[in-house]
Parts: structure tokens; C-alpha cells; sequence
């Protein structure tokens, strides 16, 4: 499975730490950048860049990283077909996966140590989506939404 990673400079020691735990767990990284630390970088050319590669190649994942992982996943989220989901815990990163079928992970590398970190891109990698119907549901209303720009009908 192919695997895009973007970053920012707080994000950089932690993705450059992933390519190399993905290559030697059978995944294929596709590292968007930074290729270089510079600590005055912005997160948006690298982290588009990685959302833009996962939702261009259905099937594949994606991992974007930062200081606290919370704009990284608001301008992943800002392409069309992507579900990025904020993970702070081993719930968080299963979740994401089992309950919303997220395809990126975001991580705050200021928030977590670079164990738990990759413990939770191992366990959103892991995870599948459940496909239960309640769930698909509102995944189809966050979808057509984004196509349509229609609001859901309101429960009766």
C-alpha cells in the first residue's frame, strides 16, 4: 500500500522516522516533503501535496504531521475526498479508520513521543473500515454535502 506523507518543520524528524518505519513494515512511502528541515517552513505546500496524492489513488493512505497535528489535518481536509482524522490516542487512530473510513492520519509531533506516534499510524494503517450502515450513512451525507453544497434533511 502506498502511503503519503507531508509535514511541517516541528512534523520533519517524525516523518522522516515513519518513511523509514513504513519501508521496513512492506508500505510504500511517497514522501511529499519537506526534504529538508527548515524551521521556518510552511505546512500547507506538503500537506496538500500528500492529501491531493490520497485522494488521487483510491486505496492508498495518507499521514500528515505537525506541532499539534491541527492545522495539518484542517488543510488535508480541505481536499476534495479526504478524511483526515486527528488521532491523540490508540482510540483516536482506530476510530478514525473503523467509524469515519478516514484515508490520512494526523499527528502533532510536539504531543506524542515518537513511540506513540508510530503506534498509532501502525494501528490506523491496521484498522479497517467497519462498513457498518450507520456509519457509511453519514459518510455518504459528508460526501454529497461536499459535492452538492446542500445541507442533510434535518431528522423528522
Amino acid at each position: 500500500m502506498r502511503v503519503f506523507l507531508g509535514s511541517d518543520h516541528a512534523g520533519f524528524e517524525l516523518k522522516e522516522h515513519l518513511v523509514g518505519w513504513l519501508k521496513a513494515n512492506g508500505y510504500e512511502p511517497v514522501d511529499c516533503g519537506p526534504a529538508v528541515y527548515d524551521a521556518v517552513d510552511d505546512y500547507p505546500p506538503f500537506v496538500l501535496r500528500a492529501a491531493e496524492g490520497v485522494a488521487g489513488e483510491p486505496g492508498s493512505l495518507g499521514i500528515v504531521i505537525g506541532g499539534s497535528g491541527n492545522g495539518e489535518a484542517i488543510a488535508a481536509n480541505k481536499v476534495k475526498g479526504i478524511r483526515a482524522a486527528l488521532a491523540w490516542s490508540d482510540d483516536t487512530a482506530t476510530l478514525g479508520r473503523e467509524h469515519n473510513d478516514a484515508n490520512v492520519i494526523s499527528i502533532g509531533a510536539r504531543q506524542h513521543s515518537l513511540d506513540d506516534a508510530t503506534r498509532f499510524v501502525q494501528l490506523f494503517l491496521a484498522t479497517p473500515y467497519s462498513g457498518e450502515s450507520r456509519h457509511t450513512r453519514r459518510i455518504d451525507m459528508l460526501s454529497a454535502y461536499e459535492t452538492t453544497g446542500e445541507l442533510p434533511a434535518l431528522p423528522a
